[in-house]
């Protein structure tokens, strides 16, 4: 059954009329007729079977047969980035953390990174994407482009990468489930005044390997590590 996304959706309703965008895709695109049935899914966790009663390009109308509705994870994997100067290559970390199941991103700003602006919305409808391709219930929450010292200041004892050398601990020993934040440096990576900067709000220096990664495979060998162990 082919899955689409709309946020409005809830388990209050008996029929539901989808956004437009995703209304051309099923009705101009899909070429999908009235007795059809399709899933549609809010990112909040539920699912819902639906008939297409009503074909219409722009707003077309689903009855609403049944709703699933997923318990939301007791685990959060939050992955703060630094934006690589590629974008192409922060929409791939998006996709691909978000099937394996990240629940929140927030971009950071440092001083070493080569892009200073992001559209947050295009990475969004990447994760959407991501989302309905791999049948998962819960959008991951994308922050805003923030300063990276704000952000310890405002989520302080997590982990941070880094590429100097100085002592590291292993990830499985320093993970926590929760209120734990990853921080994976710009390409250029941290400064040493921004480590110790984390350091100093309680966060400990992890290792990722012997080998360097870029920064999209830094963020997603940590966002599956802390999913295995979670599970």
């Amino acid at each position: 059954m082919r899955v689409f996304f709309d946020e409005n959706i809830n388990n209050s309703l008996k029929s539901f009329t989808i956004c437009e965008d995703e209304s051309k895709h099923i009705v101009r695109v899909l070429r999908m007729k009235e007795g059809q049935q399709l899933m549609l899914v809010n990112g909040k966790g539920e699912s819902f079977t639906c008939t297409i009663i009503d074909a219409h390009p722009k707003r077309c109308q689903l009855s609403i047969d049944s709703i699933q509705k997923e318990e939301k994870p007791k685990y959060s994997i939050h992955i703060a980035i630094g934006p690589t100067k590629q974008l192409d290559r922060m929409e791939w970390f998006i996709e691909k953390a978000t099937e394996i199941g990240v629940t929140e991103i927030t971009l950071i700003s440092c001083k070493n990174q080569e892009r200073s602006k992001v559209k947050i919305e295009r990475l969004r409808k990447r994760a959407i994407s991501a989302l309905k391709q791999s049948h998962r219930l819960f959008l991951p929450k994308i922050n805003e482009l923030t300063d990276v010292k704000k952000f310890i200041s405002e989520h302080p004892n997590g982990l941070i990468a880094h590429c100097y050398e100085e002592p590291k601990e292993k990830f499985e020993n320093s993970f926590q489930q929760n209120n734990c934040p990853i921080l994976i440096g710009p390409e250029g990576d941290f400064t040493k005044e921004e480590i110790d900067f984390a350091l100093e709000n309680g966060y400990k220096t992890i290792t990722l390997g012997e080998n360097r990664l870029r920064t999209e495979t830094a963020g997603l060998y940590v966002c599956m590590r802390a999913k295995l162990l979670t599970e």
